[in-house]
């Protein structure tokens, strides 16, 4: 797979943005342990090598065990996320997968567990990676290899 066009060469102040965005995330009140499950679990579901290459590191840096990335995509299953992260887990999954709607059921989990602004930090963060998904996998972006 050959490695198409550099956004962020071509058109820097689209990256400028996706940046900016990141910088609002990174001081919102979800946990950062939280928000490196969520972009490593919709990268998955993408199948964005590049992200999952980023965000696996980056959890492991944050103390992530091997165990819990190794089963995220089948969280449902294990008993090692917590509440929380399945409330968060499902509505990751139902906003990536946006053509089914998120459901009811879905969305009040999470809001039974979040304040509106929380609840709403954790939409903008799942959104945010799906964005870096498109891009990641449109342009062929390589992970590293280390």
């Amino acid at each position: 797979m050959s490695k198409r066009l550099v956004i962020s060469e071509i058109e820097p102040k689209a990256y400028e943005v996706m940046f900016e965005f990141e910088k609002y995330l990174a001081k919102t009140n979800l946990e950062p342990s939280l928000k490196e499950l969520i972009k490593i679990r919709v990268s998955q579901i993408n199948g964005c090598a590049f992200c999952i290459n980023i965000h696996t590191k980056d959890a492991r840096k944050m103390g992530e065990t091997e165990q819990r990335i190794y089963a995220l995509n089948a969280w449902r299953e294990t008993p090692y996320f917590s509440e929380t992260e399945r409330a968060v887990l499902a509505l990751a999954e139902e906003i990536t997968f946006i053509s089914k709607g998120v459901s009811d059921e879905t969305y009040q989990n999470v809001a039974s567990l979040f304040d509106l602004q929380t609840l709403a930090q954790t939409i903008m963060a799942i959104i945010a990676i799906n964005a870096w998904n498109r891009i990641a996998i449109t342009t062929h972006q390589q992970p590293a290899f280390d």
